[in-house]
């Protein structure tokens, strides 16, 4: 017999007695009630364009002067980072004071199949940040990005820098050219243009199971039999079930933007050498002058420390920090040992960093209200006839109540839904 078979049996040998004990355990445990619900904290959803949703989550009080925008990947959904209470990366920043704007990509259909990085990232994250900087007043906020949507916030700053104060990239792939990844492996030997073509839009669960085999050994031995072994153990099956549900909730991916995104990172690694280019123009690391930290995962078999650590030597920040954690891929935001490091970093660091413009907001505010006053004066513009700039010392009322999740948090504004008159990628049809 192989190792992996011995090492299966050692963990599976119990003896009879015992066994018979935990299964009437475990059954009195599977029969009964059981709360496995995720992403419970109250949020209202301010904005929608497609399929895309954004969520505002509201602290009790705010202590920030700027809020954070969430970017999740596009695999798998937002609502690990607000998997149960005591396991919420949420729960921990509204905590803190931190009013948060976390996207939610939605589910792709056939018409998002021509979606490209482009539309992504310079229109619907564009459109979300541009909504959020006019709700509040301000001219940027703290950006923060989850594995590909830290790829996403990467080329966002260095392509938007002006709009991002703070950024936080977490498990975020910048350097494809690395063996350490089976991912990387995985992702190089397949055929986009043939998947796309195939398919539409790559299916999640495609994309679910090539995760799940990247390690089978694992899976089988620490994850399933680890369940056997804590059965009768109510805790357990309960957490184990809620990332259950949340691992096999995949959304599909759009077929360009994935075809678009294997091709220019995995197979050419075009942005950490300097050389892709969105929307016509060249995403330059050096045009991240923001402060940057830089977190990932000691022991992350995805998105290995290889992938993430030469994003701060390639930025044109002098205020940069990496951080890596003895943890893994999604054990950095739902480890009880790493909810005690992951999250108070990063509040930490950005309470360190969220008043040091606010002077020079303070200074350059009268000059440009006069520069508008003057420029209304010089096209006849009566100034009753502007919309004040909203502040937080000065909320606009919404005109109608919004729809959101039971008991949510009231939204700084009323809810606004885009529709487009004239067809782009965004709309095209398939």
């Amino acid at each position: 017999m192989s190792m992996a078979t011995d090492f299966f049996i050692s963990r599976m040998a119990l003896e009879p007695l015992k066994l018979a004990e935990r299964m009437k355990e475990a059954r009195e445990v599977l029969l009964g009630p059981l709360k496995t619900d995720i992403a419970k904290t109250p949020y209202e959803v301010v904005y929608e364009d497609d399929r895309v949703r954004l969520k505002y989550y509201r602290p009790a009080e705010v202590r920030y002067n700027y809020p954070l925008f969430i970017v999740y990947a596009q695999v798998n959904r937002e609502t690990m980072l607000d998997l149960q209470p005591g396991r919420s990366v949420v729960e921990t920043f509204l905590q803190s004071g931190l009013e948060i704007y976390m996207v939610d990509w939605g589910y792709a259909t056939r018409k998002d199949r021509y979606l490209t990085l482009d539309d992504h990232i310079n229109g619907y994250m564009n459109d979300m940040v541009d909504y959020v900087l006019k709700k509040h007043g301000v001219r940027h906020l703290h950006l923060m990005g989850i594995c590909m949507g830290g790829t996403f916030c990467v080329i966002y700053a260095a392509q938007h820098s002006e709009k991002v104060k703070n950024l936080v990239t977490t498990v975020t792939p910048v350097n494809f050219d690395t063996e350490q990844s089976l991912l990387n492996v995985w992702a190089r030997s397949i055929s986009p243009n043939e998947l796309v073509d195939a398919y539409g839009n790559v299916p999640g669960d495609f994309m679910n199971l090539g995760f799940l085999l990247l390690n089978p050994a694992r899976l089988i031995i620490d994850k399933y039999v680890g369940f056997i072994e804590n059965v009768n153990n109510r805790d357990f099956v309960e957490n184990f079930l809620r990332m259950e549900k949340w691992i096999f909730d995949s959304p599909d991916l759009p077929g360009e933007t994935f075809r678009e995104f294997i091709e220019a990172m995995y197979f050419k690694n075009l942005l950490i050498k300097n050389e892709y280019v969105l929307g016509g123009e060249l995403v330059d690391l050096k045009n991240i002058t923001m402060p940057l930290l830089n977190i990932y995962a000691r022991f992350d078999h995805l998105v290995p420390p290889e992938a993430c650590d030469k994003l701060t030597s390639k930025v044109g920040s002098t205020d940069k920090e990496d951080l890596c954690l003895d943890t893994g891929h999604i054990g950095i935001y739902v480890s009880s040992k790493t909810q005690k490091e992951f999250g108070p970093k990063i509040i930490r660091w950005l309470r360190e960093r969220d008043g040091a413009e606010q002077a020079a907001d303070a200074e350059t505010a009268p000059a440009k209200e006069q520069k508008e006053k003057t420029q209304e004066k010089e096209e006849g513009v009566s100034p009753v006839m502007t919309e004040p700039t909203l502040t937080k010392e000065q909320p606009v009322k919404p005109e109608k109540k919004v729809k959101g999740t039971p008991g949510s948090a009231p939204a700084p504004d009323v809810k606004e839904t885009v529709k487009r008159k004239t067809p782009t990628k965004r709309t095209k049809k398939a």
